[in-house]
């Protein structure tokens, strides 16, 4: 198995976070990936630094104007009077609003609360090549895949929260869905996208939304008490090629496992040529909200279950905020695929 990291993810280092009217450190931290590089080391992986991901390659899926928001939107807001030191919206337009107007966002704090879903996706100064670093290492992987093998992509900012023009939940590029993308324009027929961290994979759902040559799974905690909230339901099936599988708050191991069997029986039905893992580790029983509590046994269950597919398959790193266990948890999943 290959692998991919890029140095640049250290640049986005974000500060603000909100939680329950609290303002509280950020969770997605560089020393998340510094855990995740350890786990590839213990099992004997030199992660490659891949190209950078371009605003081309992104353009793929996203809008052309969201790009060139984020890309500039550090150095716009830093010219505010009095401005703090990150791109955080305190507006954002509420449906009325987007239905009633003539006039699209120009000024940068109404392009921040347009372009961004919550005030979990700060902007700083690095945010932008981070995230591009991120997609490079989606891409990477997904051409190992395109060759017929398995590769693994640290890719820090996740990508996963991330609308075709929207950020969201630590998200800003979303590096799953590129990465499926990719696979596509490459000549796979049909691609899926087992998203196992433990929020809904919304912006990839939204992006795939009204498609059928790409199926789209998640399995995460019950949005009807759970990030984000709004969508994540087993009702929701798009073009009919969308399957979520909410679970209880607690769940553990077996129930779990037992979701991701029905997942891996939609998707064996639905014959892709190839895979994209959008793996998150935020389902372990440590994680600071523990809401599924998974074992570090569960994680390595489901790589081997995951892997016995016998499909081409792109890793992608989501999320996962126990930066003392990533580490591990990445190496007992990965050490698990055969």
């Amino acid at each position: 198995m290959k692998a991919f990291a890029h140095p640049d993810e250290a640049l986005h280092a974000p500060q603000f976070f909100l939680t329950r009217g609290r303002l509280r450190g950020n969770f997605e931290i560089p020393a998340r990936a510094a855990s995740l590089r350890q786990g590839l080391a213990s099992l004997g992986l030199a992660p490659e630094a891949p190209a950078m991901g371009t605003a081309v390659d992104a353009a793929r899926l996203h809008d052309p104007d969201y790009i060139a928001f984020l890309a500039e939107a550090a150095e716009k807001w830093a010219e505010l009077l009095d401005p703090g030191p990150e791109v955080v919206p305190n507006i954002h337009p509420s449906p009325e609003m987007l239905a009633q107007s003539s006039t699209k966002p120009a000024h940068i704090i109404s392009r921040a609360g347009a372009y961004t879903a919550d005030t979990a996706c700060p902007i700083g100064a690095g945010t932008y090549q981070a995230a591009m670093s991120a997609v490079g290492c989606a891409l990477a992987a997904a051409e190992v895949a395109v060759a017929g093998g398995t590769a693994y992509a640290l890719c820090r900012p996740p990508g996963h929260h991330a609308y075709a023009a929207r950020a969201g939940g630590h998200c800003y590029i979303n590096n799953s869905a590129l990465a499926a993308q990719r696979l596509r324009d490459a000549g796979a027929a049909r691609v899926a996208v087992l998203d196992i961290d433990s929020h809904h994979g919304n912006g990839t759902q939204g992006i795939f939304w009204d498609r059928t040559d790409v199926l789209t799974i998640s399995m995460h905690g019950d949005p009807g008490q759970y990030y984000p909230w709004y969508v994540g339901f087993a009702d929701e099936v798009g073009a009919g090629e969308n399957l979520n599988l909410p679970l209880a708050f607690g769940t553990g191991d077996e129930g779990w496992l037992e979701a991701l069997g029905v997942g891996l029986a939609r998707l064996r039905a639905f014959k892709p040529d190839a895979l994209v893992v959008a793996l998150g580790f935020d389902a372990s029983e440590h994680e600071p909200l523990a809401s599924l509590k998974v074992t570090e046994e569960g994680f390595a269950r489901a790589g081997a279950a995951i892997s016995a597919l016998g499909l081409p398959t792109a890793i992608c790193q989501e999320g996962g905020y126990a930066v003392d266990h990533l580490g591990h948890l990445l190496a007992r999943f990965l050490g698990a695929w055969k």
